[in-house]
């Protein structure tokens, strides 16, 4: 009797026909400790292993399912298959057959072929185009194994391909983000905001997705030298809008006027009439500038509440530096005034 001889090449070619991630019908004949042994047709058996399954207690002979083909072969000769990979593909051609144009669909970045982005749902081959990627495109590298949403924008059934635009849903929700900002927002509305940029003269925040500005007087009544003393790039605070340009799409913010003045509480506890020892700091063509001593306040003598002279200028009355006793004259708080007489003028 001729011997019959066994080669690796015959052996492949009895699975010539299994390509990878094609799907098959079968049924368990075999449970071991590793994995089953699946019957997917005839005298083709397969191996799953015992990992690939949620619950392999539960598994018994007799069990029937679909698995997809790995494309790989165990150490006995038994082609490798998934029922994990299969459920998988049917629940993504499930929900690609179910799209539409101008459907959302998320789906996780495989590969980049050509610039483009490109995904797997189910049978079908997704692909976002370098042009409808982001609107502010990142390095490819930085989008691969990464989850991303976009809207579909063609559909080739036959071909089992599909088409989508991540750019242009973030398009829409840019539009949807603004919308809602310009709808609600007000002057004196306290808002969060992420400091985005600083520069030497304020800084860019954003609030709500929309970028707004903070001029770097308005972040502290103090005089404020450099910005980066008092916000962070990243960091999240919180600010007064102060102006809204809605024509030109600008937001000023505040810092500073989330608290009062502390000039302002000086002046509420100043009263009318009260007198004061004071220095002269500045010198006016109408009058003169007085700090108090005792108050870290200025306010104005004017030269009419100096004297009683119509012909005297204020620096024959009061000379700079010179230490001077005040009345308080009047006090307006809403415009941050505060002015003095001479007192025994």
């Amino acid at each position: 009797m001729e011997e019959v001889k066994f080669s690796l090449s015959e052996i492949d070619k009895t699975f010539a026909r299994y390509k990878k991630d094609d799907i098959y019908d079968g049924v368990v004949v075999l449970k071991r400790n590793d994995g089953v042994i699946f019957n997917i047709g005839g005298k083709s058996d397969a191996f799953i292993d015992k990992n690939d399954f949620e619950n392999f207690d539960a598994v018994k002979v007799g069990d029937r399912f679909k698995v997809a083909i790995l494309g790989k072969k165990t150490e006995e000769g038994m082609i490798c298959v998934s029922k994990k990979i299969a459920d998988q593909i049917i629940i993504g051609s499930t929900t690609a057959e179910k799209l539409r144009f101008g459907s959302q669909v998320s789906f996780y970045v495989t590969a980049i072929k050509d610039g483009d982005l490109v995904s797997k749902l189910g049978v079908y081959d997704l692909i976002v185009p370098h042009y409808e990627i982001d609107i502010r495109p990142r390095h490819l590298g930085y989008y691969l194994n990464k989850q991303l949403t976009g809207i579909v924008t063609e559909i080739n059934r036959d071909d089992k391909q599909i088409v989508c635009s991540v750019k242009m849903l973030k398009e829409q929700l840019q539009e949807s983000l603004e919308n809602q900002f310009w709808s609600s927002i007000f002057i004196n509305k306290v808002v969060d905001g992420t400091v985005e940029k600083i520069m030497p003269y304020g800084a860019f925040v954003n609030v709500d997705g929309i970028s707004c500005f903070i001029h770097i007087s308005d972040i502290a009544y103090e005089r404020v030298e450099n910005v980066e003393d008092y916000l962070k790039v990243g960091q999240t605070y919180k600010f007064r809008v102060i102006k809204i340009d809605k024509l030109n799409k600008r937001v000023s913010l505040g810092l500073k006027q989330l608290s009062e003045n502390p000039r302002k509480t000086l002046l509420k506890k100043l009263k009318v009439g009260d007198i004061y020892t004071g220095t002269v700091v500045k010198i006016l063509a109408f009058g003169a500038i007085v700090k108090l001593n005792d108050v870290d306040i200025s306010g104005l003598l004017h030269v009419s509440d100096a004297t009683s002279s119509n012909d005297k200028r204020i620096y024959e009355i009061v000379k700079l530096g010179q230490k001077i006793e005040v009345e308080i004259k009047q006090i307006d708080i809403e415009k941050d005034r505060i002015s003095f007489k001479l007192y025994n003028n």
